[in-house]
């Protein structure tokens, strides 16, 4: 398909006139390459080479017996970007600009402009002479107060220095940092514009002193500090008209009037994120600040934040509000594709909206799935393999609720205390059953900018499973007894979980940075405890029981180390290690149930195979009968050990395809997950050993392309098996039948049917995999 764009797109010359060109390619020589991938975009959109796809599009709705058409659709690919000189000489009059401001100023630009069958190649050629270094800086301040701030907190730090190189951008971080201290610091009518730059290039040589001055305002000998005096909170009514009239109070210590034209909202909830209070210095922190929080609140559509002067240096603030509706419904939907099945999820969120007065949120969510297998026999409803479905309810409450004092405040994040339950009826054909029942109690703040912590101190869970009698029968008979016993079980869990996360709010952003995430989970100590004091009744395999149910006792934690790094413009390259352990103990010790194991695959993962069909170890399916390979699917290849690494290297390909960037990623995928404990029965050969793991580690390459609209990204990778450790010995290396597959897949699929053996496995999805 690419193969075809590409020779279309070249054919595009011929439907344009005889005096006009296509331009097909730009290049800039002579420019250092520092300084290379910042002077092309200066260069103009419009004489820039189209997008080949996008001017395929264009030609193929647009033209007829080769001449473009009178009337052309709009809005339809890209229109063939056409050779002018004015725009040629204007890019060129950019690029010299540009480098001037990097000191370059003596530099020239000569465009060269090749044409050779309506087809235009246009060569940048740049001088850029010597750059100009910086002499001596001369700074003035005619504001004590402001050199005494800029000293203290911009002058240790600042990139303007003699004997560096003239930047006009460092010169503009300065202003700006200048800027952003002074109105940090109460200065409400200090502008950018105070500072000014002189640049005196008079020296002999490449040398230049500059002379910055900040002067002060024209109408006054010194910068003004202002002080907030009173605070109106102003909370609009635009819907339906009150019966009632607007509730107002009073706060005379606080000097703050509340007014609420809605009669709906507490004044005490919204209070704690207006950071701007009487008897506090302007700041500009504060305010950015107070937006930020109260936007995060989600129970406002608009927030406005407005100052007017009382007298000579004091503010009054009014907070202005207009709230969301208080009601929402949302529906979605999608179509699931796996394995050779098709489905459809459909569900329902209604939304209710400061439900207590404090912008609290309300959400109640009804979920139904579907999954069909067209190999089963029968009608429409004979092909079910699964349906699902789930009901929650989740209340978010914009603060902490604890029932003591504490204030992790909202400076870097809203912090937000969420009491959630759900409830989950699954049904497998002639497999499995489940009926499953969870409530937590989660606290979430923001230690720092890029700290943040999750801590659940109560997960109260029940589980109901029921295996089907004739499935549970062949399980016995085979000797998966273990399965039974983790499968067809009820069981309650009490525990806690806690997660850190470093510097997720960095994610989405192109520098050099470090993510971490780790998460710990711990469960059944206190009915342990309780079951101990009570001395409650076991079963007979000696599980003690809490309402007639066993209960779950394990310890988990997993971790997420990833590295960053940015190799200039749209390149970045990414390194993930992925390890955790699951450990069940006490009143759980001998399986750990299938939610709380760990799995392998998926387009997350290991994406050369599909999630739960990697490891656990060496383990090789030809061991189960048939029967047992299609009915366990997904459900005997878990473990309670995991490690993962990828590496992945990611660029831009097209700036815009249909209204998208496209970009690309090739990577490298390794990893699986083991047992803890050795059982032939259950998995041979998925037990973890240290003399042995590192031969058993699976190993998946691949390509990627990422269509990015900044909203949100759609993802379609390929991942390619190199080593899969079912196999053994050299034969692990399944990379070398790949391109003589067909013998090799036949015979997979005769000693594991109705498994079926794939090099490539295709991932779709929406954002990055890590």
């Amino acid at each position: 398909m690419l193969l075809t764009l590409f020779f279309a797109s070249c054919r595009s010359s011929k439907y344009i006139d005889d005096d006009q060109a296509l331009v097909t390619k730009i290049q800039i020589s002579g420019v250092s390459p520092a300084l290379k991938e910042s002077s092309e975009t200066y260069i103009s959109n419009q004489i820039k080479p189209n997008s080949r796809v996008n001017l395929f599009i264009y030609n193929t709705f647009n033209t007829t017996k080769g001449r473009y058409k009178t009337k052309k659709i709009r809005n339809v690919g890209e229109p063939p970007h056409l050779l002018d000189s004015a725009m040629v000489d204007l890019s060129a009059n950019q690029i010299r600009r540009f480098l001037f401001t990097k000191g370059y100023f003596n530099a020239k630009v000569n465009p060269e402009i090749t044409v050779n069958k309506k087809r235009a190649h246009i060569n940048f050629n740049v001088d850029e002479g010597n750059a100009y270094q910086i002499r001596n800086i001369e700074r003035k301040f005619e504001d004590g107060d402001a050199k005494w701030l800029f000293d203290r907190d911009i002058l240790p730090k600042t990139k303007v220095k003699p004997n560096t190189q003239y930047d006009a951008a460092k010169l503009l971080e300065e202003r700006e940092k200048l800027y952003v201290v002074m109105r940090n610091n109460g200065y409400y009518d200090y502008l950018r514009q105070y500072m000014r730059v002189g640049i005196d290039s008079t020296l002999t040589g490449n040398l230049i002193d500059l002379k910055i001055n900040v002067e002060n305002p024209s109408d006054s000998t010194i910068h003004k500090k202002y002080q907030i005096d009173s605070v109106y909170m102003t909370i609009r009514n635009y819907g339906a008209m009150s019966k009632k009239p607007a509730r107002r109070i009073t706060d005379s210590v606080k000097r703050l009037l509340f007014v609420d034209e809605t009669n709906s909202f507490r004044w005490k909830p919204l209070e704690r994120y207006m950071y701007l209070r009487s008897g506090n210095y302007y700041s500009l922190a504060e305010e950015n600040k107070s937006y930020d929080r109260l936007y995060e609140m989600n129970g406002f559509r608009s927030v406005k934040v407005q100052f007017v002067k009382k007298d000579s240096n004091k503010l009054d603030v009014h907070y202005d509000f207009v709230p969301r509706p208080r009601m929402g419904n949302q529906i979605e939907g999608e179509y699931t594709f796996s394995s050779g099945m098709s489905g459809f999820n459909i569900g329902n969120t209604f939304s209710q909206r400061n439900i207590f007065g404090g912008s609290e949120q309300l959400e109640v969510k009804l979920r139904y799935g579907v999954l069909f297998d067209p190999r089963l026999a029968g009608g429409l409803s004979s092909k079910i393999f699964n349906n699902d479905f789930q009901a929650g309810v989740n209340l978010v409450i914009p603060r902490l609720m604890v029932p003591f004092h504490i204030n992790p405040g909202g400076k870097f994040g809203l912090p937000k205390t969420t009491y959630s339950m759900t409830l989950q009826l699954f049904d497998q054909d002639r497999t499995y059953s489940n009926r499953y029942f969870i409530t937590s109690l989660n606290y979430s703040w923001y230690e720092t900018e890029n700290k943040y912590h999750s801590f659940t101190p109560i997960v109260l869970e029940y589980r109901d499973g029921r295996l089907d009698s004739n499935f549970r029968k062949n399980l016995e008979q085979e000797g998966y007894q273990l399965y039974v016993r983790s499968n067809d079980r009820q069981y309650f869990g009490l525990g806690t979980q806690y997660t850190f996360i470093l510097n997720g709010k960095k994610l989405t952003s192109k520098e050099d940075f470090q993510y971490f995430r780790g998460t710990v989970d711990i469960s059944g100590n206190v009915l342990d405890l309780i079951s101990s004091i009570a001395k409650l009744p076991a079963n007979a395999d000696g599980e003690k029981k809490i309402f007639g149910v066993p209960f779950l006792q394990y310890a988990k934690t997993e971790f997420d180390y990833r590295l960053y790094r940015n190799l200039g413009g749209n390149r970045q390259f990414v390194f993930r290690f992925n390890p955790g352990i699951a450990i069940p103990y006490g009143n759980n010790s001998k399986l750990l149930i299938f939610e709380k194991s760990f799995y392998s695959g998926g387009m997350n993962g290991i994406r050369a195979w599909q999630a739960r069909t990697l490891g656990p170890g060496a383990y090789n399916r030809q061991n189960l009968s048939e029967d047992l390979r299609l009915n366990l699917r997904n459900l005997d290849q878990l473990g309670e050990i995991k490690l993962e690494a990828n590496a992945e290297y990611r660029f831009r390909i097209l700036n815009n395809f249909l209204g998208a960037k496209m970009n690309g990623a090739t990577f490298v995928d390794m990893g699986n997950v083991w047992r803890l404990k050795k059982d032939d029965d259950l998995n041979p050969g998925g037990e973890f050993k240290f003399n042995k793991f590192l031969g058993q580690v699976a190993i998946g390459t691949g390509f990627g392309l990422r269509f990015d609209s900044d909203y949100f990204v759609i993802r379609l990778d390929a991942g390619l098996k190199v080593k899969d450790p079912q196999f053994s010995g050299s034969n692990q290396w399944v990379i070398k039948n790949f391109f003589d597959s067909k013998e090799f897949k036949e015979q997979y699929y005769q000693t594991h049917k109705p498994d079926r053996y794939n090099f490539i496995q295709y991932n779709f999805g929406i954002g990055m995999p890590f």
